[in-house]
């Protein structure tokens, strides 16, 4: 099922990013017939993005400092190339009010949601107390920050232990502690206050209660300028590791058949993003228990990395949508009903990490192939010679396979990973065929603690297949020489 494109009024788009997304916004402005204006910095000059683009722009700097997070710098570049919008994909800028501001008032759009929804759903105390005032479900806990160890303890003595304290402006799974009693908080109070101090500028906490056996289920939403909210189904996002996402799954299979269950959280996000008068795309995230009631955690306001599983079992690019809102043009979308969602998505996030430790490994790519099955797509920033640098996210692609049913998704994922060959790069495609193959995922179950329960990193060979490697260097070598 794909939205009409109607062309609209040709707009110069500058997206301030890199990677994958950069290249995923630039051919959907492509598509709506608008000019995508890519940037390069002195320390990425031949990004692969750049070959999705109609325009480059140099960007002056080799730190995210001087570059992708300098607002000056970057609504001055858009002056001078006479941009009418931008799109600031994920990260870097894309949750930055600032940004948001400095943009209006240099009459460039941004594209995203209003600046006020940005500020009250960045902040994890205003978007709870607007939730909880908007009739969502929250977490039992302090709805704004608490100002010492002492009422942290009173506060987790009132709701029961176990509690985690969390950090009101964090993010990535920085500035969050568990604590099962009154001396852990003791001991964590502090050293978490300083860890989002020093990560987010900013070292209040909440406390909240600990949900057992938690599963981490989102929604996506779109919204438009004239108040129309639309939900796009959910998403299940429980494998992470360090509280960031690896794998993630559309529709969620621990919801499962329970048709009442999911709408009731769909509806529920289009609730809340409906008091905050939202009006682009935007996810409301939720923790689950094990008993299935649901509580809101926090609304990201941008388009999420998952978001290709979304659109695979929709058949809705979220991109076009999300531009189309920015500008106020019709999403052409009649009702929520005409949302549809067919089959079963899966993404694996391909990173450049140690699959047992799971910790970054920079390096070098000498060798890129792939021969994957249909029904798989894979949104990539790979080629060779790429250098992956500490200075980025570990994450160099974003690995999808779609089924008729969720059993042929993962097969058809397992057979991919096994197409997927990257030399000279230490990555995580090892990890993501144990998952893959291990039968606790196969059910549908898991946790967010499936990681720390189920240790598949333990599971990972760590003998090399020598046939195999000789046989794609082989290969790889025959291609380069015109055999």
């Amino acid at each position: 099922m794909n939205i009409r494109i109607k062309k609209s009024q040709p707009k110069r788009i500058m997206i301030v990013n890199r990677g994958e997304i950069a290249s995923r916004v630039a051919k959907a402005c492509r598509e709506l017939g608008h000019t995508a204006v890519g940037l390069w910095t002195d320390n990425e000059p031949s990004a692969a993005h750049l070959e999705f683009c109609d325009e480059w722009v140099h960007l002056e700097g080799s730190s995210n400092a001087e570059t992708y997070l300098n607002i000056e710098k970057i609504v001055s570049l858009a002056k001078e190339h006479n941009i009418d919008g931008i799109h600031p994909g994920y990260g870097f800028l894309s949750e930055n009010g600032k940004f948001a501001d400095a943009l209006h008032d240099a009459g460039i759009t941004f594209i995203g949601p209003h600046k006020e929804a940005i500020r009250v759903m960045g902040d994890k105390a205003t978007s709870k107390a607007l939730a909880r005032d908007a009739g969502v479900p929250v977490v039992p806990g302090t709805a704004e920050a608490v100002p010492s160890v002492e009422e942290a303890l009173k506060v987790a003595n009132d709701i029961g232990y176990p509690v985690l304290l969390k950090a009101v402006a964090g993010g990535g799974g920085r500035g969050m502690r568990a604590c099962a009693n009154d001396e852990e908080v003791k001991k964590q109070f502090e050293a978490v206050g300083r860890e989002s101090k020093a990560a987010f500028g900013n070292g209040d906490l909440l406390v909240e209660k600990l949900i057992v056996n938690p599963h981490h289920i989102e929604v996506q939403i779109m919204a438009d300028k004239n108040g129309n909210v639309f939900h796009f189904f959910e998403r299940e996002c429980s494998i992470q590791r360090r509280h960031q996402k690896i794998i993630e799954e559309a529709p969620s299979p621990f919801i499962g058949s329970d048709e009442e269950l999911r709408q009731r959280v769909c509806e529920t996000a289009v609730q809340l993003a409906k008091a905050v008068n939202y009006d682009s795309a935007g996810t409301v995230e939720f923790i689950m228990g094990e008993d299935k009631n649901f509580y809101f955690l926090e609304m990201n306001t941008r388009i999420q990395v998952e978001h290709p599983i979304t659109e695979e079992i929709t058949g809705v690019d979220l991109i076009i949508c999300m531009i189309q809102s920015a500008f106020g043009e019709d999403l052409q979308i009649p009702n929520q009903e005409w949302i549809k969602k067919t089959g079963h998505a899966i993404e694996c996030r391909i990173c450049a990490e140690d699959p047992i430790t799971m910790l970054p490994a920079p390096g070098v790519v000498t060798g890129f192939e792939t021969n994957f099955p249909q029904g798989v797509r894979f949104d990539h920033c790979l080629y060779r010679g790429l250098n992956v640098t500490p200075d980025f996210d570990p994450m160099v692609g974003k690995l999808v396979a779609k089924g008729l049913v969720r059993d042929v998704a993962i097969r058809k994922m397992r057979s991919a990973l096994d197409g997927l060959y990257i030399e000279g790069l230490k990555n995580n495609i090892p990890l993501h065929k144990v998952v893959m193959d291990d039968p606790v995922f196969s059910e549908g179950q898991y946790t967010t603690d499936y990681i720390k329960e189920v240790s598949p990193q333990e599971r990972i060979e760590t003998d090399m297949d020598f046939d195999s490697i000789y046989r794609k260097l082989a290969a790889a070598e025959a291609r380069n020489m015109g055999m």
